[in-house]
């Protein structure tokens, strides 16, 4: 199987190919937590409530924290690919492993919810499937992470 040819309008003025939107769409689903935080702090007033809306469990949101810090750590590493390369190609693995641990608690909260079960537990847990799949399958993205740089050679497989 040989390396994709992409277009030049899909590399940035760097020459590092650019990132897929979908992929910002991943990233923020995986830290979904920590966006609630925000949007908690920034509604002073009613911030406890939203939190307690969605965590009713203050334990499962330090966990959602946990595991939404490797998609928070991506945002600010995309921007770094270049400085740390080693880094950026292993963040792929770090986001699958992410990915996969949420879809495990989603999966022990449906077991104990069983008929109680909230329709947003059931959606996130399809959304995160999803982007589990795409993080494993889209050639694009793998490439992005794989060979970010247009003059690497596909030796490094």
């Amino acid at each position: 199987m040989g390396k994709a040819v992409y277009s030049p309008e899909d590399y940035d003025v760097h020459g590092v190919l650019r990132l897929p939107w979908t992929f910002w769409l991943v990233l923020i689903l995986l830290a979904k937590t920590w966006l609630l935080f925000v949007a908690a702090g920034a509604s002073r007033q009613q911030g406890e409530e939203l939190l307690m809306l969605f965590y009713p469990d203050r334990g499962l949101f330090w966990l959602g924290m946990l595991l939404g810090l490797p998609a928070a750590l991506g945002f600010i590493l995309s921007g770094y690919r270049q400085r740390w390369p080693r880094v950026w190609q292993g963040w792929r693995w770090v986001l699958i492993a992410s990915v996969l641990a949420q879809i495990a608690l989603q999966g022990m909260l449906i077991r104990q919810a069983g008929s109680d079960l909230p329709w947003m537990t059931g959606a996130f847990l399809l959304l995160d499937i999803a982007a589990l799949a795409y993080l494993l399958l889209n050639a694009r993205l793998i490439d992005s992470f794989r060979h970010f740089l247009p003059d690497q050679d596909s030796n490094q497989v």
